[in-house]
């Protein structure tokens, strides 16, 4: 299994919706824990890195403005 790779700023799809209707959540802070803002209504969680890892769908690296 190889670690998962997540940094400040990334953006993540979960498998399942909050309930504000968001699936997209901004990276905080790593660790063994990984801090989340909701992207929908900004509410911040923090889940283990290992269960973040099945619920992972998808992480981008933040957009950049050009």
């Amino acid at each position: 299994m190889s670690p998962l790779q997540l940094y400040p700023g990334d953006r993540v799809r979960l498998r399942k919706r909050h309930p504000c209707g968001s699936d997209t959540w901004e990276v905080l802070r790593t660790g063994v824990d990984v801090r989340l803002k909701c992207c929908g209504c900004g509410r911040i969680v923090l889940i283990p890195r290992e269960r973040l890892r099945y619920r992972l769908r998808s992480a981008a690296p933040p957009e950049t403005s050009s």
